[in-house]
């Protein structure tokens, strides 16, 4: 217990220290480049302060956070499981499910911290460097995750056995990667037994491929972590295709240090910031004072804030992590249930990206640009995005119940905006930053993370810089769950494209569906599968491609196609079991999965509506569209 102890504190040490270098570094970057860019206009050189890697220290930073934030997590059991069957169990079937689940998270673990230190040695060469620093020391830090994270599992009282034995089976199906290891160390080229259970292993994979994923779905339901049963299933399927296992470990470091994920911890910690502190009581009064005395009118606010945020970010997820708890507090503080107010801001947090300047778009029309035009694209998206956020809000509205409201006085305004000015600064410059160009995305994180810091610790003084940290900690569980998902999601999505399954899908359509109507709707279910089961970007850059020529010999609109296209990723984010901002509300807000499922399904409903609408109705799609 001693060393478990020491280990939590480590980590939590040098976790604490990279989120505070992720959160400041990428600010000092602005500043060096700034002063270099004003001192090269007015002819005095500072091309030199450009800071070289600076981009690529950013994103590296987010992967070292990650990798220490996973043991934390760990340490916390705070990682996220479906885990609707296990309550109903007692005595020794839940001790026998529990058993198995330990059994099953520590094989999956030990084969992942052997194919990621397999990896070490072929993804980087001793010469590539950062900063002087080897990669392949910031590599380690993976399989270092991985061993943390199975030194915890072994010592979890009641599950040693399991644990262990979990363990010994993770170790025999990673013969592989252990070959790997053997060889890159010791120059082993041969060894007879590692190669007779390797391709035994190999074997058995692909004999019993749709068991074992069967196995760790229904392990999923049994309280598998979600991040386990991602991993699991993209590690059986690697085997069976040849035994390449350490692409997972390769795709999770790629998504890690994707620009698009590095502010997923900073605004996760300045949301737990703000929502420790005052900040959202004054901001409630602000918009009670102005909204608060028509029904709907703080639902009509809530929703256009997490819809434009979204859509300047490019990132839904985000929106929930930064506002999903500020928003909840404005709601309740004005008579809406706590439920109601989560579901409506988990539900609108993905529509942003039907209107311009969304990412989503941009990369749509860029994959397919001889198909379609960006800005036909942009047109085209945004009655189908009003559409979306008018359904919210009418729900909202509906749902909006309060015993009292307040009458409208300008007194009550000037005095909730004399209060809460301070805070309003945030929400303006992170607006004003990132819309005009000034703050790059991560860029805007940092800012919001560290204004909140100032905020909270300076001008409030809520806290005390101990209390600050403190309450930074507990927000690492949050983010670094979310990214563990997040990176083992992605070697899952690698190996569907790799084998190419959405092209299968393709011409099963083509081969079975010959009513442009059918199509329409099988498209749609399809749709709604590819985006619970791969990221936004590769969805588009994968399966639009292939869609595209197929709705054209329907002769649909290719405005319209894409459209319906990213209508349904949108809604792809919300469907169970695996939506991914369904697990973003269960960590955000703290509720299991199972029960946000729940409470957002009425408003899934009313999107599925529109999004039928929108699909049979092209003139929706095209009424902006020459």
């Amino acid at each position: 217990m001693k060393l478990n102890r020491v280990l939590k504190r480590t980590a939590q040490t040098v976790t604490l220290g990279f989120l505070v270098l992720l959160a400041v570094l990428p600010l000092v970057f602005k500043v060096i480049q700034s002063v270099g860019t004003a001192l090269t206009a007015s002819g005095n050189g500072g091309a030199g302060f450009a800071v070289p890697q600076q981009d690529s220290v950013t994103v590296h930073l987010v992967f070292l956070f990650t990798c220490m934030a996973g043991i934390l997590t760990s340490h916390a059991g705070k990682h996220l499981s479906l885990d609707v069957i296990t309550g109903l169990l007692r005595g020794r079937a839940l001790q026998a499910v529990e058993m198995i689940r330990a059994g099953l998270e520590t094989a999956v673990v030990t084969a992942l911290f052997f194919s990621a230190w397999s990896e070490l040695f072929a993804a980087f060469l001793p010469e590539d460097k950062l900063w002087g620093i080897p990669m392949r020391w910031i590599f380690g830090f993976l399989p270092l995750m991985y061993a943390g994270i199975l030194f915890l599992a072994v010592q979890r009282k009641g599950m040693r056995i399991a644990a262990w034995a979990g363990a010994a089976l993770g170790l025999l199906v990673s013969t592989g990667p252990v070959f790997g290891v053997l060889y890159s160390l010791f120059g082993v080229a041969e060894c007879p037994p590692l190669t007779a259970i390797f391709d035994g292993w190999i074997g058995i994979s692909g004999a019993a491929l749709a068991p074992l994923v069967l196995l760790f779905v229904a392990a999923a339901f049994f309280g598998l972590p979600i991040y386990a049963v991602l991993a699991g299933i993209s590690y059986v399927a690697f085997s069976q295709g040849g035994g390449y296992v350490e692409m997972i470990s390769l795709e999770t470091y790629n998504i890690l240090i994707d620009k698009s994920i590095a502010a997923i911890p900073l605004f996760t910690l300045a949301g737990y910031l703000l929502a420790g502190g005052s900040a959202g009581g004054r901001i409630l009064e602000v918009i009670r004072s102005l909204f608060g005395w028509v029904r709907g009118g703080v639902v009509i606010a809530a929703v256009i804030v997490a819809v434009f945020f979204t859509t300047f970010t490019g990132a839904s997820g985000a929106t929930i992590l930064a506002l999903g708890t500020l928003l909840t507090v404005i709601l309740t503080g004005n008579g809406y249930k706590e439920e109601d107010a989560q579901s409506l801001v988990t539900a609108t947090s993905s529509i942003g990206l039907l209107f311009p300047p969304s990412l989503a778009i941009i990369i749509y029309g860029t994959t397919n640009i001889f198909s379609v035009d960006i800005y036909d694209l942009f047109k085209g998206a945004l009655l189908p995005g009003v559409l979306m956020s008018a359904a919210m809000i009418a729900i909202g509205i509906v749902k909006d119940k309060p015993a009292h409201r307040e009458s409208f006085s300008p007194h009550t305004v000037k005095k909730a905006f004399l209060q809460g000015w301070p805070e309003l600064i945030l929400p303006a410059g992170i607006f004003a930053g990132y819309f005009s160009g000034f703050f790059s995305l991560i860029e805007t994180a940092c800012f919001a993370a560290v204004y909140s810091l100032i905020l909270e610790t300076g001008i409030r003084r809520d806290f005390s810089l101990r209390t600050a940290a403190k309450t930074a900690l507990k927000s690492v569980p949050v983010a670094g769950g979310v990214l563990m998902i997040i990176g083992a999601s992605k070697g899952l999505a690698y190996f569907l494209i790799d084998a190419g399954i959405p092209a299968m899908l393709t011409d099963f359509v083509v081969s079975f569906v010959h009513s442009k109507y059918l199509f329409l709707f099988l498209l749609n279910l399809l749709l709604i599968v590819v985006g619970c089961l791969m990221d936004l970007y590769s969805a588009i850059l994968v399966v639009s491609p292939l869609i595209l020529p197929i709705a054209d010999s329907f002769g649909i609109h290719p405005v319209h196609t894409g459209v319906i296209f990213l209508t349904n990723l949108a809604l792809g984010f919300l469907t169970p079991p695996v939506g991914m901002n369904l697990f973003m509300a269960s960590y955000t807000f703290g509720k299991p999965v199972v029960r946000i499922i729940r409470s957002v399904l009425p408003y899934l409903a009313v999107q599925f509506i529109v999004l039928m609408l929108v699909t049979y109705v092209p003139w929706f799609s095209l009424v902006f569209v020459n």
